[in-house]
């Protein structure tokens, strides 16, 4: 009852207690109560409990020419993911992010709408690692290139609208040969297409693309077209892999507050040299090195021949 959002957890137990629930039509009283929450009806206050959908997650080994939606477009034929597995709740789970039409391998089913949010925004950074086969024996400046990010062009609303380079890709190859190299490419942003393009500015044409890994999800014991939940350690790891690490960053402090200012006061003071007047030198033309102090000192007081000068001005009558 409290998971279904009836009232608290003490709430509850208080209701039962005073007799405002019943399970199948019988009146309940005492704690505890069993019952299957699919199975049974329960009524709380003259209402009855819907429970809420279990979370599931499933993995699909996605096989080609299937799309990567819950529902093809009106009067296609097309298989989508979710015709591919074989669940009870299966039409209420959606595809986490997407797989073009000829792209096989790893894709997640959930109705799970907060932890698909997480794993597919760029902001969270899950990881992706695809495997490719590509035509051409792949070399190292195209490497450091495909690594340091591409500029593609960006589509919005069906226009291109700009470029932008793509964020750092890590790149481990598996097999490189004279006409072919395998290798697998993590990435952490999704855009359209995007392998493909990638290695296509690059003089690489993709031959074949399969989506082995998203975050510490990897995809095995799953022959193509086959599907199974996920596991509770899975599940747990692929929450902890989309958690939001900006929030364990520590908050850079500013402003005047008194942390700040025992954190500057701790950065050491550059001592100054003695001041050396480029205007004053000695006799063997050599500049002469006076502290501050003592150049002030000779500066307030007045030459003695301009002493003698303005006294004798004093005295002569005008």
């Amino acid at each position: 009852m409290a998971d279904a959002g009836v009232a608290s957890r003490r709430a509850c137990e208080a209701m039962i207690e005073n007799g405002d629930v019943t399970v199948n039509g019988q009146l309940v009283t005492t704690l505890p109560v069993w019952v299957d929450p699919e199975e049974d009806r329960i009524v709380a206050a003259g209402k009855v409990v819907e429970m809420p959908d279990r979370k599931l997650y499933i993995m699909l080994n996605k096989p080609p020419r299937t799309l990567s939606t819950a529902m093809d477009e009106p009067g296609s034929e097309r298989r989508t993911v979710t015709e591919l597995v074989d669940h009870p709740a299966a039409p209420r789970l959606f595809p986490v992010g997407r797989l073009d039409y000829d792209t096989v391998g790893l894709i997640l089913l959930t109705n799970d709408g907060e932890l698909a949010n997480r794993l597919t925004h760029p902001r969270y950074g899950v990881p992706k690692t695809y495997r490719v086969t590509m035509k051409g024996s792949l070399d190292e400046d195209a490497i450091k290139e495909i690594e340091r990010g591409i500029y593609l062009a960006q589509r919005k609303a069906g226009q291109t609208q700009g470029g932008a380079r793509t964020a750092n890709v890590e790149i481990a190859l598996v097999a490189r040969e004279r006409d072919k190299t395998v290798a697998e490419l993590t990435l952490r942003e999704g855009r359209n297409r995007q392998v493909r393009r990638m290695l296509a500015a690059v003089g690489y044409p993709v031959k074949k693309l399969e989506r082995v890994g998203m975050g510490p999800v990897k995809l095995k014991g799953l022959a193509r077209g086959q599907w199974r939940e996920l596991t509770r350690d899975e599940i747990r790891n692929l929450k902890k892999s989309a958690a939001d690490q900006r929030r364990d960053k520590p908050k850079q402090e500013t402003g005047s507050s008194g942390n700040s200012r025992r954190r500057r006061s701790k950065v050491p003071r550059e001592r100054k040299g003695p001041y050396i007047s480029p205007q004053v030198t000695g006799p063997s033309g050599q500049i002469r090195n006076r502290t501050i102090k003592n150049a002030i000192n000779k500066a307030s007081k007045p030459d003695t021949d301009q002493q003698g000068s303005a006294k004798k001005r004093r005295e002569t009558p005008e």
